[in-house]
C-alpha cells in the first residue's frame, strides 16, 4: 500500500496505523505533493495521495476510481492570493490579463469564485493566461482562457508585466512592489470564512477504488490516525482550519463544486453525496463512520 503524504506527522500517523492494521505502507516522497495527483488519479499508481479538492472533483466528473478520505491536509484564507504590481484593484480585473498557474488550481477556484460572487466580476471580461494543464486526464481549458508559451513561468510573467494581475499561493515571489488586489484582504477573508462557516479547503486525500476494496481496515486506520492528529492540533477558533469527516468536509466541497462547475473546470454538477455514497460503499462502512 503507496501512501504520499505532504505532512510528516500525518505521513507518521497514517503509516503506523496501516501497519497495525495489517497492510504494508510505503510512504512514496513527491514533491511539492501536487505532482503526484495525475499519475494517482489517472493510472492509480499509488493507492493513498494529498489531493487538491478540485482535483477530487474533476476525477469525480470525469469517472476516475479515485474516491475521498475526508481529511483536511492543507486549508488557508484565500483572497490576498489575488496580486498587482500597480495600482489596480479587484475592481479592475475586467479587461485585464491575469495570470494563474492552472485552471483548476484550486487557489483559482476559490478567488474566482470569490471575484464572481463578491465582486460581481464577468471572468469572461477579463484575459485569463494558465501556465500548466490539468491533473485529471480529458479536462481542458475553457476556449476563452489562452495558455502561455512553452516555457513561460507565471511570478516571471507578473514580475516583467506581461499580466496585470496573478494568482498565486505558495509560488508567490519575494518583492516589494507586490500588493494585494483586495483591500484589507485577511480581513476580508476572516470575515467571508464566518459568514460561510469554513475556511477554503485547499488539499485532502484521496484514496483510490482498487485500495479502498483490497485494504479497508488499513484506510480506516489511517483515516482515524490522521483525524487524530489534526483533532489534537486544531486551535478552537470559530472555524476549523483542518476540517476532518464527511460533514466537517460538505460545505467547502459544495461551494467549490458550484464554483468550479461556473467556472467550466468540471464539465459537469458533482453532488458531494456521491462523493460520499460511492466511498462508503467501497470500504463497506456506513457515512458515520467516517464523520457523516
Amino acid at each position: 500500500m503507496k501512501l504520499v503524504l505532504g505532512r510528516e506527522d500525518l505521513a507518521a500517523a497514517a503509516l503506523s496505523a496501516a501497519r497495525e492494521a495489517g497492510s504494508e505502507p510505503e510512504r512514496v516522497d513527491i514533491k511539492p505533493v501536487h505532482r503526484a495527483s495525475r499519475g494517482f488519479v489517472n493510472d492509480s499508481d499509488v493507492d493513498l495521495c494529498e489531493l487538491a479538492i478540485v482535483t477530487v472533483l474533476q476525477a469525480l466528473a470525469y469517472g476516475k476510481p479515485v474516491l475521498l478520505l475526508p481529511v483536511t491536509t492543507l486549508g488557508r484564507h484565500q483572497h490576498q492570493t489575488l496580486v498587482t504590481l500597480g495600482k489596480l484593484s479587484v475592481a479592475d480585473v475586467e479587461g485585464h490579463s491575469v495570470g494563474v498557474r492552472a485552471w483548476s488550481q484550486t487557489t483559482g477556484v476559490w478567488m474566482r469564485g470569490f471575484l464572481t460572487e463578491q465582486y460581481g466580476v464577468d471572468l469572461r471580461k477579463a484575459n485569463w493566461t494558465t501556465y500548466e494543464g490539468h491533473h485529471v486526464e480529458g479536462a481542458e481549458d475553457p476556449s476563452w482562457v489562452t495558455r502561455a508559451p512553452q516555457g513561460a513561468k507565471l511570478p516571471a510573467d507578473f514580475l516583467e508585466g506581461r499580466v496585470d494581475f496573478g494568482v498565486m499561493g505558495n509560488e508567490l515571489p519575494s518583492d516589494d512592489r507586490i500588493r494585494t488586489a483586495v483591500d484589507n484582504a485577511h480581513e476580508v477573508a476572516e470575515q467571508w470564512s464566518k459568514a460561510q462557516g469554513f475556511i477554503p479547503v485547499n488539499h485532502v486525500v484521496g484514496v483510490s477504488e482498487a485500495a479502498a476494496a483490497e485494504h479497508p481496515a488499513a484506510v480506516l486506520a489511517a483515516y482515524d490516525a490522521m483525524r487524530e492528529v489534526l483533532t489534537a492540533k486544531e486551535e478552537g477558533g470559530p472555524v476549523a482550519l483542518h476540517p476532518v469527516g464527511f460533514e466537517g468536509l460538505r460545505a467547502a466541497f459544495t461551494k467549490a463544486a458550484a464554483y468550479a462547475l461556473e467556472q467550466d473546470v468540471i464539465p459537469r454538477a458533482v453532488d458531494y453525496d456521491e462523493l460520499v455514497e460511492r466511498t462508503c460503499a467501497a470500504l463497506g462502512v456506513p457515512a458515520a463512520r467516517l464523520g457523516g
